[in-house]
């Protein structure tokens, strides 16, 4: 008499699906983050294959910047503190780059995904 159907099963197969498409999709903006990355660092002069290291990238960002190597450590590992940093030298490497600093400033905070390739 306790036979209310097979409902778990496919309630878990959907959880399932949605788990694994939001992973393809963080996987796809890394993908992006990197290439853009890897393309700023080859500009700049530094080397491609340091945007995937994960706190040497944040002292490649200083040095392109002109700051301090201090400053990619605080970015990448002080908490709370490293957003205010990450912020400010986007903003500095946007300026550097050319770009219009207070526009595309906010863009990359908020939609890095897309301006981070454009450079």
């Amino acid at each position: 008499m306790d036979n209310y159907g097979n409902y778990d099963a496919v309630g878990g197969g959907l959880l399932a699906g949605m788990g694994v498409a939001t992973m393809l999709f963080y996987l796809a903006i890394l993908v992006l983050y990197i290439a853009g990355f890897w393309k700023i660092f080859e500009k700049a002069g530094k080397p491609g294959w340091a945007a995937i290291v994960p706190i040497y990238n944040m002292i490649i960002i200083a040095e392109i910047v002109g700051k301090p190597i201090w400053w990619g450590i605080v970015a990448a590992l002080v908490p709370c503190v490293n957003i205010v940093f990450s912020i400010w030298l986007m903003n500095l490497l946007m300026k550097s780059f050319g770009k219009e600093v207070p526009l595309w400033t906010v863009l990359t905070v908020f939609f890095g995904f897309v301006t981070i390739p454009v450079h």
